[in-house]
């Protein structure tokens, strides 16, 4: 059979490709997709071209085995339903709605054990964010907050929100974001942060300040995507503060002070990716017991709310460009397969 997959062909623009598709191997069933959700951050990143070359995709997911060169197929946020079996394979799977690490692509191949049954209570839209939702675990996981702590997050896109979501169930002194877009600052209060700013406004870190007071924050996350944003986190940092740094700049490079207070005030810098397990952590926790927080941390969250756009597959060039071109307009914007 034939099928659709989305390339990524040059800076600013997309393909459409007919492909054709084996029948499954033994271990293997066929995925019609329903849903796939476009990362705002990391696939901005790849649309515009800003990615290092001859970097390797992702080693840890098969699906995005290869290198950042054109041109390639990406995406990691697929929900679909199993139609059809290979060999060796429970026929219970027939039917089966399922998650999946693979590009964006109308159907595809995955081995059984590479997919993850979607509870039958969470909808699918909520469940196409499980990566962005694994990816905000496990930032608290390496954040680790602390009753009584106060917290700063920038960046309210989507992990960014989910962070906030997350945050605002542990019973902290005060919750910060802040974020230069009106709708997603709207939706971290909703999300539950006590307080929303705009951080390109006049005295919004002072204001943020004085809600810290003198011995500012205890944990910051930067999750904005721009790098220049990083001496504002430190700046609001306390002694012996934890940043946890989940943004990807890609090519995009950042110049830190790190010259003035920084040094003084033991600040800890900790980077976070969700493709491995922070090493204090593995003695008790894996990838399973991670997506099986994540999963119950959709049902509670409800993330589908912040989907601002659903585009049919066949107009991914209009639903990048809209990624692209009208950040103020967009949290979540899904591709929908018929």
């Amino acid at each position: 059979m034939k099928r659709s997959v989305l390339y990524f062909t040059a800076p600013h623009q997309v393909s459409l490709c007919e492909e054709e598709l084996p029948e499954p191997e033994p271990g293997q069933v066929l995925v019609k997709t329903v849903l796939s959700a476009i990362s705002p951050g990391t696939e901005a990143l790849i649309y515009r071209g800003q990615f290092p070359r001859d970097l390797e995709i992702d080693a840890k997911l098969p699906a995005l085995s290869g290198k950042f060169t054109y041109p390639f197929s990406y995406g990691y946020a697929a929900v679909g339903q199993v139609i059809r079996c290979g060999e060796d394979v429970d026929p219970a799977w027939e039917g089966q709605k399922v998650f999946a690490f693979q590009p964006h692509a109308s159907h595809f191949l995955a081995a059984v054990d590479s997919l993850l049954p979607i509870p039958e209570q969470l909808a699918l839209e909520d469940a196409v964010f499980l990566p962005n939702m694994e990816t905000a675990v496990n930032f608290l996981l390496d954040g680790a907050p602390v009753i009584g702590e106060r917290v700063v997050v920038f960046g309210q896109g989507i992990v960014g929100l989910l962070t906030t979501a997350l945050l605002a169930l542990f019973p902290l002194q005060c919750l910060v974001t802040l974020e230069p877009v009106e709708m997603r600052r709207q939706a971290s209060l909703q999300a539950g942060a006590h307080h929303s700013f705009d951080p390109l406004a006049p005295q919004a870190l002072e204001q943020v300040k004085e809600i810290l007071g003198t011995d500012l924050a205890d944990l910051v996350y930067e999750l904005s995507g721009t790098p220049d944003v990083l001496n504002q986190a430190l700046a609001l940092c306390g002694f012996a503060g934890r940043l946890v740094i989940g943004s990807w700049y890609g090519e995009k490079r950042a110049s830190l002070d790190l010259g003035g207070r920084f040094h003084r005030s033991r600040i800890h810098l900790i980077s976070s990716q969700v493709s491995t397990l922070s090493p204090e952590r593995s003695g008790r926790w894996t990838h399973t017991r991670r997506f099986e927080v994540a999963w119950e941390m959709l049902a509670a969250v409800r993330p589908s709310r912040w989907i601002t756009h659903r585009f049919p597959y066949r107009e991914a060039q209009e639903a990048y460009h809209t990624l692209d071109t009208s950040p103020g307009e967009t949290i979540q914007i899904l591709l929908t397969y018929t």
